[in-house]
Parts: structure tokens; C-alpha cells; sequence
């Protein structure tokens, strides 16, 4: 199997968001995103990057006693050789999670990636760019994520968890943006409402401060 993509960085640190939180992983950022979220906070993955052929990817992948792996972005899809990459962990024996706008197909993602897929809430700019026909091509593994800045983001979000009963389809992350939704005016909203969803912050922040943190 042969194929290239580009690369922005490829990092090993503990995974700070989803249900695989906490977890020690490697992380391997493509390059390029056709979105652009207000609350955005890898924009330096838009452009630039390395060209990496898949020998070279995993030979670096190998300096990492982990198997987990994050596929993440900017937006991993945009990169149609992402697809050929996925397989590939899934068939070296990865746990492999794949961290996604939404805002592309996911149906004919391997069924064994754990994929996260980031509804696009009002207050992001791009909700219009939200493809919610990748709903449909959930597993009980998968995860929707709802990034909020304020309460109509948090209003929003709950109606398309009750309208689309996700939580009877996959896990639901609600996540507060840091520096617009405090976090425990978040939780109060969840617990009022008895939401059945999953809060989660980011860890990596919390350890490391801003940016990803390593």
C-alpha cells in the first residue's frame, strides 16, 4: 500500500477530549481544514505541513510504544488518501479515533475507527456546513461532539440530541469553549435539563495551558 499526506505535526501526549480521555496517544495532524470556527484553536494546520509517504509515517509512529492513535486536523478528511491511512492502522492493529468537522462524509469510514464528529453549533460560524446525513452512519462507538460558546449554542444542541435521539445511537460530548462558556454554568444547564450526554473539558488544557499541550 503506497500513499502520501501532508502532515502538520505528528505529537505523542495524553488524549484530552472524547471518551478515550486521559489515555496516552499519538496523534497524527493533517494539514488543511475548508472551515474556519470562531473558536478554532489549531489554525496553524491550515496551510504548511510536511509531505509524509506512508513508510515515512510509520516509521515515526514507531518511536511510540502506544497503540492509540488520533487522526485529527484541521480536517483530516479534506485529505482523500485519510481514508487509505485509517485502514491501514486498523489493519496494523491501531485503536484509531478520527477527530472530524462533520462537514464531510463519514459513512465509508472503517467501521472500527472511533470516529468524533464535531456538529457545528450556531455560534462556530460554520453551521451551515454541518452534513447531517453522517448521522445515519454512527455506531455505538462513535461520538458526536457539540462545541458551545453560550446558551443558544446549548440550546441548539439539545434539540438536535432530543430531535435526532442521538444518545440512543452514540455517545454525545457537550464541550464548553474556554474563553466564552464557563464550565460550570454548562454542567448546570446539563443537570437541569437531565441531559444524557457526557461534559468533558480539556484536559490537555488543564495540564498545559493553551494550544495543545504536550
Amino acid at each position: 500500500m503506497t500513499y502520501q499526506l501532508r502532515i502538520s505535526e505528528i505529537f505523542y501526549s495524553l488524549q484530552g477530549e472524547s471518551t478515550l480521555v486521559g489515555l496516552p496517544t499519538v496523534f497524527i495532524r493533517l494539514t488543511g481544514c475548508p472551515l474556519r470556527c470562531s473558536y478554532c484553536d489549531t489554525t496553524y494546520a491550515f496551510k504548511g505541513g510536511e509531505t509524509l509517504s506512508r513508510d515515512q509515517l510509520f516509521e515515526k509512529l514507531s518511536e511510540y510504544n502506544c497503540r492509540t492513535v488520533c487522526v485529527t486536523g484541521g480536517e483530516p478528511l479534506a485529505q482523500k488518501d485519510c481514508q487509505l491511512l485509517l485502514n491501514d492502522l486498523i489493519e496494523q492493529g491501531y485503536r484509531v479515533s478520527l477527530e472530524t468537522s462533520g462537514a464531510i462524509d463519514v459513512c465509508n469510514v472503517n467501521e472500527s475507527v472511533i470516529k468524533v464528529v464535531d456538529l457545528k453549533t450556531p455560534a462556530s460560524g460554520e453551521q451551515s456546513r454541518n452534513l447531517m446525513s453522517n448521522l445515519a452512519c454512527l455506531n455505538s462507538h462513535d461520538q458526536v461532539k457539540f462545541v458551545i460558546c453560550n446558551q443558544q449554542d446549548y440550546e441548539w444542541a439539545k434539540g438536535q440530541l432530543l430531535d435526532n435521539k442521538l444518545s440512543d445511537t452514540c455517545e454525545v460530548l457537550f464541550s464548553p469553549v474556554e474563553q466564552d462558556m464557563p464550565a460550570a454554568q454548562l454542567a448546570d444547564w446539563i443537570l437541569k435539563d437531565q441531559l444524557n450526554v457526557r461534559m468533558q473539558v480539556q484536559l490537555h488544557k488543564i495540564l498545559w495551558g493553551g494550544g495543545e499541550g504536550r
